[in-house]
């Protein structure tokens, strides 16, 4: 029965048009349901909190408030809803903010209506969602030693003597972390159980001392890793 119950979805947009675009095209979806709209940041804000949607689809870049102060503000007061950032913005440095305050995704205003409604399916089912340009250029950010945030555990010259703890089962999954396969995906690829994936990769955030699976992806870029067998 909770299957086919749509996915609820606020669009928050500074431009009348795209609003209107946006919940002509989703409405359609029979996997949707638009349950709100917001012109500006302090309106999302306060929408999230009454409608309470499983995903918040909007522009970065909205009036009145900020859309990072909006994401702030979800995490805080709504922390249930998802944000996935419909962006035409080129700041990848707020891109990389955004992700670390808690959003769960990032789209092109140039993507497609399927590639919109399939990220809002990965998102609600609790992924990721980044396309290869976003990830790629978030990663670029980071790409240089003094852009690169550091990894805990891994000062004084200790990067190399960790990074030699890892096994080669290991090695093979943060390549495939840091070219963008999810679990499920890495799974296949190796002939493994996706728990025996999520197995390896606690084992590799404790040894790197990482959080999560985005700065896992940028300490591999950092380090080469991706580049070696």
């Amino acid at each position: 029965m909770s299957s086919a119950q749509p996915i609820r979805l606020l669009i928050a947009d500074g431009h009348p048009i795209v609003l209107e675009g946006l919940r002509s095209v989703l409405s359609h979806q029979p996997t949707l349901q638009v349950v709100g709209e917001a012109s500006d940041g302090m309106e999302a804000i306060e929408k999230t909190v009454s409608l309470d949607p499983d995903i918040v689809l909007m522009e970065l870049k909205l009036p009145r408030v900020d859309g990072l102060t909006v994401l702030r503000s979800i995490q805080a007061r709504a922390g249930r809803s998802k944000v996935i950032l419909f962006s035409s913005s080129e700041n990848k440095e707020e891109f990389v903010e955004a992700m670390k305050l808690g959003c769960s995704g990032i789209l092109s205003k140039d993507s497609s209506i399927t590639l919109i409604e399939k990220s809002i399916q990965k998102v609600y089912a609790g992924e990721i969602w980044l396309d290869s340009n976003t990830t790629a250029a978030v990663i670029r950010q980071f790409a240089s030693p003094t852009d690169f945030p550091p990894v805990h555990g891994t000062s004084n010259g200790k990067t190399t003597r960790e990074r030699a703890q890892l096994s080669q089962r290991e090695r093979e999954i943060i390549i495939l972390i840091a070219q963008g396969y999810k679990n499920k995906e890495i799974a296949e690829k190796m002939f493994i159980t996706e728990q025996t994936v999520k197995n390896h990769l606690h084992n590799v955030f404790d040894k790197l001392g990482v959080s999560d699976r985005l700065e896992l992806a940028l300490y591999a870029i950092h380090n080469s890793l991706h580049l070696r067998s």
